[in-house]
C-alpha cells in the first residue's frame, strides 16, 4: 500500500520548501476543519467515560494528535491515540519524534523497536508500522499495542483508502464494522472522476504512480456512502467539502479566513472542494451523534439540472490560445481579438504580454501575433480584464490585475493603423495608447462587467461589479460617456439595488443590460437573471424569472443570439455534472440546459475563466482559453480554441 501524504497544515514539519497557493492553503485549511471538527465532538462526546480510542489509518506525518494533547483534549481523559502506516514511514516518523523535545514531551515514552510492529510507544500514544492491507497483522499490531474492541473508537482514514486496491480497502471497512462494538469511520478522499476537474486529478496521481484506485468504484457520495452501509456500518452521513463550507463554516470565521491574504481562484477552490466528500459512519450506540448529523443553518441544497440536449464541439487545429483570465472580442468581421490573461509564453507560465488575432479565411481560423506600434507602452500584462469594441472600431481595454494586491492602472485604447486589413497574412499592427483615468470611478477593478448602452442618443459604457484590493465585491456600478474619452456621467436608476458580484457576465438586450450569474461576496454562487431596462430618464432594475430557474453559477460568458441569452460554462456547485450552454428564451422566460460534447477533443475542457465569441450570421461560438491552477495538481490550460456548434438549440 502506497500512501504518498502531502503534510497537511497541522504538520509540525516546518521545511523552508516554496510557498504554496493561497488555494492549496485552503484546501488544507478545510480539510483540518472537518478532521479537527469531527475528531473534537467525539472526545468531547465521551469525556466522560473511563477510556475512548482513536486509530488513525494511513497517519503519514500527520500532527492531529501533537495538537490535540497540546489542547488538553487528551490529557486525563482516557484517551488513546494509535497511528497506522508503512513501517519505513513510521520509522522515520518515530525517529523525528524522539528528536524534539516538545514532540517527545508530549507522547511521553520513546521509540520501542523490539515491541515487533510498534515504532514508538508514548504515554497514550502508539505509532505503529504496519500495511494496513494485512489485515490479519493490523489487528494482531493493533491489539498488542493496547488497543481495546468493547471501547468506543474513532477510525480515521484521510486520503490512504484511494491507493489500496479496491477489494482491500472494502475488507478493512469490513473489518473495522465487525471488530469493533461501538464505532465512529471518519473518511476523507476524492469523488468525481469522470468531469474535467476530476480527470486532471486522476492524471495527476498516476504521473506520480500513486493511482487512485477505488475512485472509479465509488465515484460519488452516493455510492460511498452505500460503501459502508453494505459492509455492517448502521449509519452514514456525508457530504462535499462545499456543502461543509457552507454548513459548518461560521460566517465570521469565513470573513477571518478571507482577510489572510489575497486570494483570487474562486474556480479552483470550488472545483476542489466538489472533488473531496467528509464522510461519518457509525455502529453500535454512538456516545453521541457525529458532528454531520445535525448541520448549522446552511443553504438548500440546488437541484441538479436537467439537460435537453447536447452542442457539438470541434477543436480549432492549430489556433491554439493557452491562456485564462484574458479576454476575447470580435475586432472586425472574421477577426477575433485576445488580450491578456495568464498562460503558456515562449514555453513558461507567466502573465502575457502578447496580443493575438484568430482571422477566419477561405481555409479556416488561423492565428497570428499582434505587433504593437512603437507609441508609449506596451501591453502590460493585466488579467481579468474586460475590452469593449466601439462603434468607431477602437477597442476599449478597462480594469483587470496583475495580482489580486495589484490592479491594472490605466484604461488603455486599441485601434488599427489606417487602412491595415487584418485578414492580410501577416503580423498585424495595433497602436496601443494609454487613457487617464477616469474620475468618479469608485476603484480599480477586475472581474466586473462593461456593457455598452445608449442613454438621450449617446453611447454609454455600464459598468458593474466586480473585486478591487480593498473589496471582495463591489456592489456599485458606473456610466461612462463614449465620446471624446471617458466620461463619467450620473445617470438615474431606479428599483432594488442588486446584491453585489463579481465574475458574472452582462449582454446588452433591448437597450439595457442582462446580467447572469456571478459570485456573492459571501463566495455563494447567484443564480438571478437582472436586467437594467430603459426607463423614463434612465434606467430601472428588473429580475427576469425563468422556468425552471437558473442554476447558480459565475465564471461564465454570454451571448445574446436570435431572441436567447446563452450562458456558456463556467461554474457551479452541483457535480458530477458541469455547466455546459444555457438557453433562455426571453419572451418565454422558457430555460434548457445543453452538455457540451467533447467527444472529439483529446483534452479536458475546462470552461471556466475562458472567453467566447458568437460569430455573426452563423450558428457558431468560438472558444478561446479557460483552465487554471488545478489545486495542487498543476496548471491546466486548454489546448487549443474551440468551435461550438448552436444548430442543435
Amino acid at each position: 500500500m502506497a500512501t504518498p501524504r502531502t503534510a497537511s497544515c497541522r504538520s509540525y514539519c516546518r521545511g523552508g520548501g516554496p510557498r504554496r497557493a493561497p488555494a492549496i492553503h485552503r484546501g488544507y485549511y478545510i480539510r483540518s476543519r472537518a478532521v479537527e471538527l469531527s475528531l473534537r465532538a467525539f472526545l468531547m462526546g465521551t469525556r466522560d467515560l473511563l477510556r475512548r480510542q482513536v486509530v488513525s489509518l494511513g497517519a503519514g506525518w500527520d500532527s492531529l494528535y501533537f495538537c490535540l494533547k497540546d489542547a488538553g483534549l487528551l490529557v486525563g481523559s482516557g484517551g488513546w491515540f494509535f497511528e497506522v502506516d508503512l513501517p519505513e514511514v513510521a520509522s522515520r516518523k518515530a525517529a523525528q519524534i524522539s528528536g524534539s523535545v516538545e514532540l517527545r514531551a508530549l507522547a511521553g515514552g520513546g521509540v520501542r523497536e523490539d515491541l515487533g510492529s510498534v515504532r514508538y510507544s508514548g504515554d497514550d500514544y502508539q505509532l505503529l508500522g504496519v500495511d494496513l492491507s494485512q489485515l490479519a497483522l493490523l489487528e494482531g499490531a493493533l491489539c498488542s499495542a493496547g488497543l481495546d474492541p468493547t471501547t468506543p473508537t474513532l477510525i480515521l482514514a484521510e486520503v490512504v483508502l484511494p491507493y489500496m486496491e479496491v477489494e482491500r480497502s472494502d475488507a478493512l471497512i469490513q473489518w473495522a464494522a465487525g471488530h469493533f462494538l461501538r464505532a465512529w469511520f471518519i473518511l476523507y478522499e476524492q469523488i468525481h472522476p469522470g468531469d474535467p476537474f476530476g480527470r486532471i486529478m486522476q492524471n495527476h496521481f498516476s504521473r506520480l504512480q500513486s493511482p487512485l484506485r477505488s475512485l472509479t468504484a465509488y465515484p460519488d457520495c452516493q455510492a460511498q456512502r452505500m460503501r459502508f452501509l453494505q459492509r455492517g456500518w448502521t449509519q452514514c452521513h456525508i457530504m462535499d467539502m462545499n456543502e461543509f463550507y457552507r454548513s459548518f463554516v461560521p460566517g465570521e470565521e469565513q470573513e477571518r479566513m478571507q482577510a489572510l491574504e489575497p486570494f483570487d481562484e474562486f474556480e479552483e477552490w470550488h472545483l476542489k472542494c466538489s472533488h473531496y466528500f467528509i464522510l461519518a459512519a457509525s455502529k453500535g450506540e454512538a456516545p453521541s451523534a457525529p458532528p454531520l448529523l445535525s448541520r448549522t443553518e446552511a443553504p438548500p441544497a440546488q437541484p441538479a439540472p436537467c439537460f435537453a440536449g447536447t452542442v457539438a464541439a470541434a477543436s480549432l487545429g492549430g489556433a491554439g490560445l493557452k491562456r485564462y483570465g484574458h479576454c476575447s472580442v470580435l475586432l472586425a468581421p472574421g477577426v477575433i481579438l485576445t488580450t491578456g490573461g495568464f498562460g503558456d509564453q515562449g514555453g513558461r507560465h507567466c502573465r502575457l504580454t502578447e496580443l493575438h488575432v484568430l482571422a477566419k479565411g477561405p481555409d479556416g481560423w488561423r492565428r497570428d501575433k499582434v505587433r504593437l506600434a512603437e507609441l508609449e507602452m506596451a501591453w502590460d500584462g493585466r488579467l481579468f480584464h474586460t475590452v469593449n469594441v466601439l462603434r468607431s472600431g477602437r477597442a476599449l481595454v478597462l480594469g483587470g490585475r496583475k495580482s489580486p494586491a495589484s490592479p491594472a492602472l490605466p484604461p488603455l485604447l486599441l485601434k488599427g493603423p489606417a487602412g491595415a486589413d487584418p485578414l492580410r497574412p501577416g503580423s498585424p499592427v495595433l497602436e496601443l495608447a494609454p487613457l487617464p483615468p477616469v474620475e468618479g470611478l469608485s476603484v480599480p477593478r477586475w472581474r466586473h462587467s462593461a456593457t455598452e448602452v445608449t442613454h438621450e442618443g449617446q453611447a454609454h459604457l455600464f459598468v458593474y461589479g466586480g473585486c478591487s484590493a480593498g473589496q471582495l465585491v463591489l456592489a456599485d456600478w458606473h456610466f461612462l460617456r463614449l465620446e471624446e474619452g471617458l466620461h463619467h456621467q450620473q445617470i438615474p436608476v431606479e428599483g432594488p439595488v442588486p446584491a453585489g458580484r463579481h465574475s458574472h457576465s452582462a449582454c446588452s438586450w433591448a437597450g439595457g443590460v442582462l446580467i447572469a450569474g456571478g459570485l456573492a461576496a459571501s463566495e455563494e454562487p447567484l443564480g438571478s437573471l437582472l436586467f437594467l431596462k430603459p426607463a423614463g430618464r434612465g434606467f430601472q432594475w428588473d429580475t427576469l424569472e425563468t422556468c425552471p430557474p437558473l442554476t447558480p453559477r459565475y465564471s461564465h460568458t454570454a451571448h445574446v443570439h436570435r431572441g436567447k441569452l446563452l450562458l456558456v460554462g463556467g461554474v457551479w456547485l452541483t457535480p458530477p455534472s458541469v455547466p455546459g450552454v444555457a438557453v433562455i428564451d426571453l419572451v418565454t422566460g422558457t430555460l434548457a440546459e445543453y452538455h457540451i460534447d467533447t467527444a472529439c477533443l483529446e483534452w479536458p475542457l475546462m470552461l471556466h475563466n475562458h472567453s467566447s465569441v458568437i460569430v455573426p450570421d452563423t450558428e457558431e461560438v468560438i472558444l478561446t482559453g479557460g483552465g487554471g491552477s488545478c489545486f495542487s495538481f498543476g496548471t491546466h490550460l486548454n489546448w487549443s480554441s474551440v468551435r461550438l456548434d448552436l444548430s442543435s438549440v
